[in-house]
C-alpha cells in the first residue's frame, strides 16, 4: 500500500496543492478544472472587505447571516463555524456525554469520519447503519445523527428521514443532521423539504459544497440546542471568523440551484460517452463518479496496489496531465476515495463533455501503464 494513515494523506495532499500551485504560476488558473463540487468561493465587495475587522466584522456580518441562513436552511437559529467538522464536534462535546450512545442512519456507509472520531474523543459508544430496519435507538442514547446526503452523494428517502426524527423524539432524544452537501441536493434535485423543517433539532451544511461559499459550516436548529453548542463553539476556537462570516452570507445570496439542475441533465451525456469505454462508472446527482473498486475492475493487469492506491495514482494522473482536480488527490483525511466528476461547478459550464471524457480515458491508460510499477505510483502521489 502507498498511502497507509493520516499522515500519508496530508503529504499526498500537500504534493497535489503544490501541482494546482505550478499550474496556476506557469499556465494560469484557466488550465485548471475543479470537479470536486467542493470549489466555493469568496465573494465580497471592497466596502465589505473594510469591515473585516476582528469585532466589527462579527457585529455586522452575523446579524445579517442570520436572515439569509434561516432562509436557506430553517431553524430558529444559525451558527457559522471553521468547518462543517467543527460543529459536528461541538454539538457532540456539548451534548454527549461519555459512555452514551451515539446512533446514525445514512444511506449507504461509511460515515463522515468526524462523527465517530468526535464520539471517540468524549468516550461515547457509536453506531452506524444504512439499513432501516436494523436501525434501533438503544438504552442511554443521548444523539440521534442522520446523513441527508453521504460522501459520495447518495441521498436519504425522505420517508425514513421523517422516521428516524420521529423515533428519537418519541424518546425525547434530539437529532443531528449532517446535511453537508444535502442542504442543497436533497432540496434543489429531489425536492425534499429543509432538515429543520422536517423536525431536527439541528442541521449542519459546508457552504462550500454545491455553492459559491468559503470552506466553513453552517449550523441551523433550536435556539436552545444552537445557544448550548455555541458555548463549546468558543471555548475551543471553532467559530468562523469575519471574512468566512461575509463569505457565507454572499455564498447563500448567490446560491443558484438552476446549476444544480443543469449539472443533473449533462450528467446523462457525460455517462453515456465514458460508458462506451467504462462498466464501472456510476451516475450521481449531479455528474458521474467511479469507486476505487470499480476502477479497480477496470483494471485486467495484475497489481499490488491497494483500491484506493488506484484512485489516488488516477487522481493525480488528471491534474498532473490535464488540470482536473478531483476529491482523492486534495482531500482531507479520511476523505472518500471515490473520484467524482462534479458538473454543477463554475469550470464545467464550458467545458466540451467530449474533451472531458477524452481526458479521463486517457488518464485511465495512463494508469494502466504505471500500475505494476509501485515505486512509479508512489512518485506521482508523492
Amino acid at each position: 500500500m502507498i498511502i497507509n494513515n493520516s499522515l500519508d494523506e496530508v503529504k499526498k495532499r500537500e504534493k497535489a496543492l503544490s501541482i494546482i500551485r505550478d499550474i496556476v504560476e506557469n499556465k494560469g488558473r484557466d488550465f485548471l478544472f475543479d470537479l470536486t463540487g467542493l470549489s466555493g468561493g469568496f465573494i465580497a465587495s471592497p466596502s465589505e472587505l473594510n469591515l473585516l475587522e476582528t469585532y466589527v466584522g462579527p457585529a455586522i456580518f452575523e446579524d445579517a447571516l442570520q436572515e439569509v441562513g434561516i432562509e436557506h436552511m430553517g431553524g430558529e437559529k444559525v451558527l457559522p463555524l471553521n468547518r462543517t467538522s467543527s460543529g459536528i464536534l461541538a454539538t457532540i462535546l456539548a451534548l454527549v456525554k461519555k459512555d452514551t450512545n451515539v446512533v446514525h442512519y445514512l444511506a449507504k456507509l461509511p460515515a463522515h469520519p468526524s462523527i465517530p472520531r468526535s464520539c471517540n474523543l468524549v468516550g461515547a459508544n457509536y453506531f452506524e447503519t444504512d439499513v432501516f430496519d436494523e436501525f434501533t435507538i438503544p438504552e442511554n442514547t443521548s444523539l440521534v445523527v442522520v446523513t441527508g446526503s453521504t460522501m459520495d452523494l447518495q441521498v436519504i428517502d425522505e420517508d425514513e428521514f421523517i422516521k428516524v426524527i420521529e423515533m428519537a423524539h418519541d424518546r425525547g432524544i434530539p437529532v443531528m443532521v449532517d446535511d453537508a452537501s444535502g442542504a442543497r441536493l436533497r432540496t434543489v434535485v429531489f425536492n425534499q423539504k429543509r432538515a429543520c423543517d422536517l423536525g431536527a433539532d439541528i442541521a449542519i451544511t459546508s457552504t462550500d459544497k454545491l455553492m459559491p461559499g468559503p470552506r466553513g459550516g453552517l449550523m441551523a436548529g433550536k435556539a436552545d440546542f444552537i445557544d448550548k453548542i455555541k458555548v463549546k463553539v468558543n471555548q475551543f476556537g471553532l467559530e468562523a471568523q469575519p471574512p468566512l462570516v461575509l463569505a457565507m452570507m454572499n455564498g447563500i445570496k448567490n446560491f443558484n440551484g438552476e446549476n444544480l439542475i443543469k449539472s443533473f441533465d449533462r450528467k446523462e451525456k457525460l455517462f453515456d460517452i465514458l460508458n462506451q469505454k467504462f462498466d464501472s462508472f456510476e451516475k450521481t446527482p449531479n455528474g458521474v463518479m467511479i469507486s476505487p473498486e470499480g476502477l479497480a475492475s477496470e483494471i485486467t493487469v495484475p497489481h499490488d496496489l491497494s483500491d484506493n492506491d488506484l484512485a489516488f495514482v488516477f487522481s493525480f494522473i488528471l491534474l498532473r496531465d490535464y488540470g482536473i482536480i478531483t476529491i482523492p488527490s486534495v482531500g482531507m483525511p479520511g476523505a472518500s476515495a471515490t473520484i467524482r466528476f462534479d458538473l454543477s461547478t463554475n469550470d464545467t459550464f464550458n467545458l466540451d463533455l467530449d474533451d472531458l471524457a477524452q481526458k479521463i480515458s486517457s488518464s485511465f491508460d495512463k494508469l494502466v501503464s504505471v500500475v505494476q510499477d509501485e515505486d512509479e505510483c508512489r512518485k506521482i502521489i508523492f
